[in-house]
């Protein structure tokens, strides 16, 4: 059987909430959990998961953290949703940026929020910091949920015009087969045609887990698997669906593919 590895190491939790806005939302975690947090923790009592809510006091949690570590930003919201401060926002950017021996990984489903944020206000004020040699930040990964196909097509290419050191999408929970290749779109009234192999850095795949988990065949997973090996990009598969632990944890042999891109500082 195969060690279980964890595609980050810690989660970093400084601002929590979302709200719905495509399918893969349907069984959220993260809102079962705060609902399960409200009242406590930083979690308001009247809406646990409610967007843009900072913790201020977990602010320098990273800065404690001797050894390097792949940190999950926000696994439980939305960075850039649009209820989230700016300043809060800017604050999150920056101790990241400063923080230099960690990589942190930013997972959004609001890729255009982040594409905006990052070419302008929020970019143009992190990159005339003193303490910024380069940018983008090259300990920040970011990414793009894409649980099927329509959500591939619209997000992906917004995320391939964002500014970030290493680009990724998660496929989780996977709900039905995605092709990531020889793709055309239109961004900003211009053709756009992009594959795998040549934009994104990471590719990671998982089903739904939790009550009412919608299934993932595991021929899904091999045809993204089988794509990235193509193209040359690290493979991660993280669990199959299911509601119980066994059950995400019955990867087939010939999937249980755990890569990781090159670190980037």
């Amino acid at each position: 059987m195969a060690t279980k590895i964890a595609w980050c190491e810690e989660s970093w939790n400084i601002i929590t909430g979302c709200t719905p806005i495509s399918e893969g939302c349907k069984n959220c975690y993260a809102s079962r959990m705060a609902k399960r947090l409200k009242g406590r923790f930083g979690y308001p009592p009247d809406d646990p998961f409610k967007p843009g809510t900072m913790h201020n006091d977990v602010i320098h949690k990273p800065a404690h953290w001797q050894k390097p570590k792949r940190i999950f930003v926000c696994s439980m919201g939305d960075l850039f949703h649009d209820e989230v401060d700016w300043n809060h926002l800017f604050s999150v950017w920056q101790m990241m940026g400063m923080i230099k021996h960690h990589t942190f990984i930013v997972l959004t489903k609001r890729p255009m929020n982040a594409k905006h944020q990052l070419y302008n206000d929020l970019g143009f004020h992190l990159r005339r910091q003193n303490w910024c040699n380069k940018w983008p930040l090259p300990n920040v990964w970011l990414g793009v949920t894409a649980e099927n196909q329509q959500r591939a097509d619209e997000r992906i290419p917004i995320l391939l015009e964002t500014p970030a050191a290493v680009r990724f999408v998660s496929i989780e929970p996977m709900l039905g087969p995605v092709d990531l290749n020889k793709k055309e779109c239109l961004i900003d009234k211009r053709r756009f045609k992009y594959t795998i192999a040549n934009y994104l850095d990471w590719v990671i795949c998982g089903g739904e887990s939790g009550p009412g988990a919608r299934p993932m065949h595991p021929d899904w997973a091999r045809s993204l698997r089988d794509q990235c090996q193509e193209a040359g990009v690290p493979f991660f598969m993280k669990q199959m669906s299911g509601k119980t632990a066994k059950e995400r944890h019955a990867i087939p042999d010939d999937l249980m593919i755990r890569e990781f891109p090159k670190e980037n500082q």
